[in-house]
């Protein structure tokens, strides 16, 4: 696939406006209820209509159209150092089972309405070439980050130009609600990575179980980052850098994308702990892409209540889910239509003659 890459790629993206937050607010609370009875569908609803009332220039009904959720798959070297439940090879066939509708995600996908996408960004054995997979490869695996830095600058800008491309070509097929999901065995511990050198806090604070590894395995873990946060310490204050050091093809590519989203005026509902991480990355990039993003859900992923914490942000779900994917994301959807759907189609005291004694 050949792309021009842009060095240091920019994405413009337009601060979410406040300008019509009286008149979005004044909406909301004149519906058929107490003051902030319908608590965090209320605020997703004021967020949607935010970012909706900039591209129509007024306060109109909420629309959610054609919601796409596009997993990222990619192959981490640090996988051969036993950090995780799997071998590389499951990478590959996790993507075979996204492609022919077997997981998880499939099924919420289907459930719900999403759009479904799978996009090999680099992962060590290619799919079959009959499988609908968008080929975005950045390489075959990172290299392992506690050893030499996991790619190239080069790759990833070359990573975002791709996602960039893919995110233009959603938003012309109508949608303006993207989620992301991610595949990649090993991206737990590069999560953690990115997570403690941004935060500035410890490996221990940040590593987790992932998708069920010994407390061993954990400590292996632990020890990976802590190697590579002092590698590569004197590169993590620059986000570009820091995701050369310690991030993903797939990682990577996610951010691109939320970037890109974002510069398209579209929601991004994000995933769990892999997601958030990436997310991260993009706000120390360009911290205007925070507005267009809903957060699903809280994972069971040691560090993901911290991550959201630090970003002052509340989820919408809490259910333990450690299965990544963008299952999460993917379950949250009913609640992103059910807040558009109260301030589109519930009555206000006055058309339904009901005393508003507030």
């Amino acid at each position: 696939m050949d792309i021009t890459i842009e060095r240091h790629m920019t994405f413009t993206i337009q601060t979410v406006s406040t300008k019509f937050d009286e008149k979005i607010q004044v909406k909301i609370d004149c519906k058929t209820k107490p003051l902030g009875a319908l608590g965090q569908l209320e605020t997703t609803a004021k967020q949607l209509a935010r970012v909706q009332a900039m591209s129509s220039n007024r306060v109109a009904p909420l629309v959610i159209n054609q919601p796409s959720l596009i997993i990222f798959a990619g192959d981490h070297g640090v996988a051969a150092e036993g950090v995780s439940i799997a071998p590389s090879e499951v990478t590959e066939q996790m993507v075979t089972n996204f492609a022919t509708g077997g997981a998880a995600i499939n099924v919420f996908c289907r459930q719900l309405g999403w759009q479904l996408s799978v996009v090999d960004a680099g992962i060590l054995t290619e799919p079959a070439a009959e499988l609908n997979v968008i080929n975005q490869r950045l390489g075959c695996i990172t290299k392992p980050l506690h050893q030499a830095p996991a790619m190239t600058l080069a790759t990833v800008e070359q990573g975002f130009a791709m996602a960039k491309s893919l995110i233009k070509k959603t938003k012309e097929k109508g949608c303006n609600l993207v989620a992301f999901g991610e595949m990649g065995i090993g991206n737990t511990t590069s999560a953690s990575a990115i997570m403690a050198a941004i935060m500035q806090i410890s490996a221990e604070e940040t590593v987790g179980k992932g998708t069920g590894v010994s407390d061993d395995v954990v400590l292996k873990k632990q020890k990976v980052v802590e190697q590579a946060l002092e590698l590569h310490r004197d590169k993590l204050t620059d986000p570009m850098q820091l995701l050369a050091c310690l991030g993903g093809f797939e990682i990577v590519q996610i951010t691109g994308a939320m970037l890109a989203a974002a510069e398209e005026n579209m929601h991004i509902l994000v995933d769990g702990f892999i997601c958030t991480a990436a997310a991260m990355v993009a706000i120390q990039i360009n911290p205007a892409v925070k507005d267009y993003m809903i957060f699903a859900h809280c994972s069971g992923e040691q560090g993901h209540q911290k991550m959201l914490q630090w970003l002052t942000v509340e989820p919408l779900l809490n259910l333990g889910l450690r299965l990544g994917e963008g299952t999460g994301g993917a379950l949250a959807l009913p609640l992103i239509q059910a807040a558009a759907a109260f301030y589109n189609d519930m009555a206000s005291f006055e058309q339904a003659a009901v005393t508003n004694v507030v």
